[in-house]
């Protein structure tokens, strides 16, 4: 015991070590190690006020996000996975604008590590994706991905996870089908349904059960706004999606393609 002590304090004592950022954007990938990153003619030192992830400001190296996306247009579509199974679908289209919502990679320098984000938790680094004036693009907690390791290129949600589809007679303004575009911005990041999905993080929203199944309709409202307000542990993870993310309109349409899904089931 006394040797598995020694042998943390050892290993929390060493210095950061330098990492990689993967591209895949096509045919071929890049790697970008974090001093390239650092030393790159467009970084500059960036003020996030109220960051999503610390819950404070926080000042950043960064680059722009476009600079590194090389051949993506708009149409396209991303991933952003992290360390820890994190999978943010994001379309090109926002992270490739230079304003006024404008993303940007935060680089860790492993002289000055960040500080972790929680009693027993780990920093936001190697690579963080953060955002400056988030709100002029109504940008999502999920699309504020930390511990980042590889951006991919990918086809559309839909075309890769067939099993999230709503059913092919609804209208495309129908609120399940607008709650299915929600869906994708804010909880496939975290949350597979039918089994369907790349992340690795959070349960399956439909098997066995699906949440409208189980949660009285307005405690699954307060789950979503305030996680904690319902149920707190130390390692909770889920962010609140506040009314400046997600209206109660949206919220509306969400759990209206929630609820579809769960007459989906395979």
């Amino acid at each position: 015991m006394r040797r598995s002590l020694a042998l943390l304090c050892v290993l929390l004592s060493l210095p950061l070590q330098a990492a990689q950022l993967t591209l895949e954007l096509g045919n071929a990938s890049r790697q970008w190690q974090t001093a390239e990153l650092l030393q790159h003619p467009l970084a500059q030192d960036l003020r996030i006020d109220n960051d999503v992830s610390y819950k404070k400001t926080m000042h950043y190296r960064a680059v722009p996000l476009a600079a590194l996306l090389k051949g993506v247009q708009p149409s396209d579509h991303l991933q952003a996975v992290a360390l820890d199974g994190f999978a943010a679908e994001m379309p090109a289209e926002p992270l490739l604008k230079s304003g006024p919502a404008r993303a940007w990679i935060a680089v860790e320098d492993p002289a000055a590590p960040w500080p972790a984000l929680g009693p027993d938790k780990p920093g936001a680094g190697p690579f963080y994706l953060v955002w400056t004036n988030p709100e002029a693009g109504k940008i999502s907690p999920e699309q504020w991905p930390f511990q980042v390791a590889t951006i991919r290129r990918l086809a559309p949600v839909a075309e890769r996870f067939p099993a999230l589809l709503p059913a092919p007679q609804l209208a495309a303004g129908d609120p399940v089908n607008r709650g299915f575009a929600l869906f994708q911005k804010n909880c496939l990041a975290c949350h597979r349904l039918n089994g369907a999905g790349d992340a690795q993080f959070g349960p399956d929203l439909n098997l066995p059960y699906n949440p409208t199944e189980y949660f009285q309709p307005a405690f699954l409202r307060r789950l979503i706004r305030d996680p904690q307000s319902l149920r707190q542990w130390p390692q909770a993870k889920m962010p609140a999606f506040t009314e400046n993310v997600l209206s109660d309109g949206e919220l509306d349409d969400l759990l209206a393609y929630l609820a579809h899904m769960a007459t989906r089931k395979p």
